[in-house]
């Protein structure tokens, strides 16, 4: 490592999700944990019963699945499920995840990054869930404590009730066709 690369290792081990010239840092890290407060509000508002994305040390709710549970082989469809995916090329999945649980009857509340430019947030968010986008930058948690702003803006994304809401749209397709 030479020292240019250490300079930038240390800024980003401080929080900063940027290098000198303003680049992103990509993390290794998935697992960032949804700020307390946050989840709090949310869970006031919705009680749920579970956290579908966890690891012990941000898991937000007493019932929890983990890497090892592998909450997407799992029925999501009878609970009021928690979700803060991993972040990465692997958000897809969970965002897909989250919609079909709907369809089947569950209620899920995502927290994510607001990238309103992706294929998933078209396909299983546009149209078919409750966006709430978050004023600033979270500040996710790390297991050390909380990490600096977020290089993006964050939403919390409800799908509830789908199948009707599906059917609600369909209709008013067909309306704008007659």
């Amino acid at each position: 490592m030479n020292k240019e690369q250490s300079s930038q290792e240390v800024k980003y081990e401080r929080g900063n999700f940027f290098t000198e010239k303003g680049a992103a840092h990509s993390s290794n890290r998935h697992d960032w944990g949804t700020p307390q407060y946050l989840y709090d509000q949310l869970n006031k508002e919705f009680v749920f019963t579970v956290d579908v994305c966890a690891s012990d040390w941000n898991a937000k709710h007493k019932n929890y699945w983990d890497k090892e549970a592998d909450a997407l082989k799992q029925d999501w469809s009878k609970h009021v499920c928690f979700m803060n995916p991993p972040f990465g090329r692997g958000m897809r999945k969970w965002i897909e995840k989250a919609y079909l649980e709907t369809i089947r009857g569950g209620l899920v509340v995502a927290v994510i990054p607001a990238r309103t430019d992706t294929t998933y947030w078209h396909d299983f968010i546009e149209g078919v869930a409750d966006v709430r986008f978050i004023r600033g930058r979270l500040k996710y948690e790390r297991p050390e404590g909380a990490g600096a702003p977020a290089p993006f803006p964050s939403c919390v994304v409800v799908w509830s009730d789908l199948e009707y809401l599906q059917d609600e749209l369909l209709e008013s397709k067909q309306e704008v066709l007659r």
